[in-house]
Formats: C-alpha cells, sequence, structure tokens
C-alpha cells in the first residue's frame, strides 16, 4: 500500500517544489514507483518535471470539481518512474468554490483511495498558504514533509504551521504524523545557516532530516528545463544532496516499517 505524504509550509520561498520534484525524482532512480499531485495553483512541480502546465487537458482541478476519476489525469513526467497529476491557475478558484459547496474535507483522500495501492509514494504538492487546498492535502496524507530554509526567520510562523497540522489531526485525521523536516538553501560559508541548523533541529528533535540541501545555480536552472535535477546535472551538488535525501528517506521508512 503506497503512502501519502504532503510537502507543506505555508511559507512560499523555502524550497517546497523543489523538495517535492527532486526527492520523488530521486525516489524513482531508486525504482520507487511515485505519483506527485500538484495541489499548487502555480502549478511549478507541473513544469519542474517537464509537462506544459497550460497545455494539459486533465489537471487536479477536474478531479476535485468536476468529478473526473482520478486516473485519467495521471501524466508521465520526465523522471524515471515518477508520474503526476497536473495542476495550473484554474485551480486558484477552486477553494472558494469548495466552500460555497462544503463538505470538501474528505474530497482529495477519497479520490486517492482509489489509487493509492498503485504506487509505493505519493507526494502532495501544496501551496504556500493555509487556505483549503493545503488541509485537503493533509486531511489525505499519511504525514508532513516540511521544507525550512537556512536563513533568518526561518522558524517564523512554524508554530502557526503545527496548529493547522494538530488542527486536521484533532477533526480529521488522528494518524497524521510529521515525516520529516528538511533543511534547504544551506550555505556553510556563514553562521547564520549554521546557527539555523542547530536552531531546527533543536526544535524539531529527532525529525530533522542530516541531509542538507545546499544553495545550488544548478538546482534553480533545473526547472526551466523541465528537468529534475538528477537529470539536468547529475554531478551537481544539489543531484548529490537529492539523491542523499531520497536514500536517507527510504532508510527510515524502511526502520519505520519494521517496528
Amino acid at each position: 500500500m503506497g503512502k501519502i505524504i504532503s510537502i507543506f509550509n505555508q511559507k512560499g520561498g523555502v524550497g517546497k517544489t523543489t523538495t517535492c520534484v527532486n526527492l520523488s525524482a530521486g525516489l524513482g532512480r531508486l525504482g520507487k514507483s511515485i505519483l506527485l499531485i500538484d495541489l499548487d495553483p502555480q502549478g511549478n512541480s507541473t513544469s519542474g518535471l517537464g509537462l506544459e502546465k497550460d497545455e494539459v487537458e486533465r489537471i487536479i482541478y477536474d478531479v476535485l470539481a468536476l468529478d473526473l476519476p482520478i486516473g485519467e489525469a495521471i501524466y508521465k513526467s520526465s523522471a524515471e518512474n515518477v508520474s503526476i497529476i497536473p495542476s495550473n491557475n484554474e485551480l486558484a478558484g477552486l477553494e472558494v468554490e469548495l466552500a460555497r459547496v462544503g463538505n470538501w474535507e474528505p474530497l482529495l483522500r477519497d479520490k486517492l483511495g482509489e489509487i493509492k495501492d498503485n504506487f509505493d509514494y505519493i507526494f502532495i504538492d501544496c501551496p504556500p498558504s493555509l487556505g483549503i487546498l493545503s488541509v485537503m492535502g493533509l486531511i489525505a496524507s499519511d504525514s508532513v514533509i516540511i521544507p525550512i530554509q537556512c536563513e533568518y526567520y526561518a522558524l517564523e510562523g512554524v508554530s502557526q504551521l503545527f496548529e493547522t497540522i494538530e488542527l486536521v489531526k484533532a477533526n480529521f485525521n488522528p494518524s497524521l504524523q510529521i515525516e520529516g523536516v528538511v533543511l534547504s538553501m544551506f550555505d556553510g560559508r556563514t553562521n547564520l545557516s549554521i546557527q539555523v541548523v542547530d536552531e531546527v533541529k533543536a526544535y524539531f528533535k529527532g525529525k530533522v532530516y542530516t541531509s542538507i540541501i545546499p544553495r545550488n545555480v544548478r538546482l534553480a536552472e533545473a526547472p526551466s528545463h523541465g528537468l529534475s535535477i538528477m537529470d539536468y546535472d547529475q554531478r551537481s551538488r544539489g543531484s548529490e544532496a537529492y539523491m542523499e535525501l531520497a536514500e536517507e528517506f527510504l532508510e527510515m521508512a524502511e526502520e519505520e516499517s519494521s517496528w
């Protein structure tokens, strides 16, 4: 049975989509079958994995708003063993539509129940907000990965993020767990990055991945080519870091399943 994981932080610019795309691609290279669900109206995961977001015929909006069978919205991506349900800015109005209709909470969870067994891991790229789409993603998930950038105010808003997770646990999804915390945009030349790492590790005791994602020009370039960092520049520091993260993620997941 596949595991569903939201990648979520309500702050923008923390490496959320970069982590979603490249962790998926890394796991795909390690032989795992991956589905990425782009739940962000910006559609950056969609274009980052080689799809023209304004040209795809079926997106996650059609699944959630028009009751399209979820299997009909799955596309192959540019990454090995990674499929994707794309998104574009049509999704932007969905929160208003769902709020008007009501009873939206289990919608994504029920849809994913139809295909969960077809993949090893399903990642949900949540929007950078605490709105209906993100909450729907959390309700559908077994766990959450939180990307945090190694910059000043890194932990700003984290207590609010925790409140949202606790709210979802209390009302809709009591088994929701924090899978792990990914530190991104690390610059070892600065004391600030090193201080942030220590601060985040103290806050999220035992939940922070040891694989840290560095600032890397090639990582920033890869999405404009519709490729994961492994397919764009396999020898870059960014590619090596995300492959290390994928290996660590699998190691931890396998340890957990053997308990």
